[in-house]
């Protein structure tokens, strides 16, 4: 095959394959002539590497937008947590009410009425002196310490028949202390 390779530098004003003027010394025109065939390419020598910036640049933004959705999978548990201890409370102190409303007249007389404890107690089994009333109260504090860490609850008679049970714990998103209170009727 006779391949005939040329290559010339403009020293003039030259014009690219497109027919745009390119500045003198700039562009570089490669001729190859094949049987039958004519290919013009052009190269600009000064370009070399462009390639690879433009891959590292792609690189980085990627890298920054995996960062931002590592973050985002991070705060998202932690919601996840804080909802799921917000439900735990909600489900715990209903519960407690309809033990205090199974044992009317002990709940009337303010034997269920209690405080937070300081410090939370920790997750074991339940202590009770036998009682109902006894049983009742160390079930639902351990209930408290195994389904939510750091909890505590407390029971208030507001008169009236009215009690507010009060579920106390520290919550993972802010590290605040985070309290739900439920009002009822016995």
């Amino acid at each position: 095959m006779n391949t005939e390779t040329r290559e010339s530098l403009s020293n003039a004003n030259a014009i690219d394959a497109a027919g745009h003027p390119c500045p003198a010394g700039k562009l570089r025109t490669l001729v190859q002539s094949f049987p039958g065939k004519r290919t013009l390419s052009i190269a600009y020598p000064e370009s070399r590497g462009l390639t690879l910036v433009e891959i590292l640049i792609a690189l980085l933004i990627l890298s920054v937008g995996l960062l931002g959705l590592a973050g985002l999978q991070t705060m998202s548990l932690k919601f996840n947590t804080s909802a799921y201890y917000r439900t735990q409370a909600t489900q715990l102190a209903y519960d407690f009410a309809d033990r205090m409303r199974a044992n009317r007249q002990a709940a009337l007389t303010n034997l269920y009425t209690m405080d937070f404890q300081d410090p939370p107690p920790a997750c074991g089994a339940a202590v009770s002196d036998g009682t109902a009333l006894q049983d009742d109260i160390a079930a639902w504090r351990n209930a408290l310490a195994c389904r939510i860490p750091q909890s505590t609850g407390r029971v208030i008679n507001n008169g009236d028949n009215s009690f507010t049970i009060s579920v106390q714990w520290t919550d993972s998103v802010d590290e605040n202390t985070t309290t739900l209170e439920f009002t009822t009727s016995l």
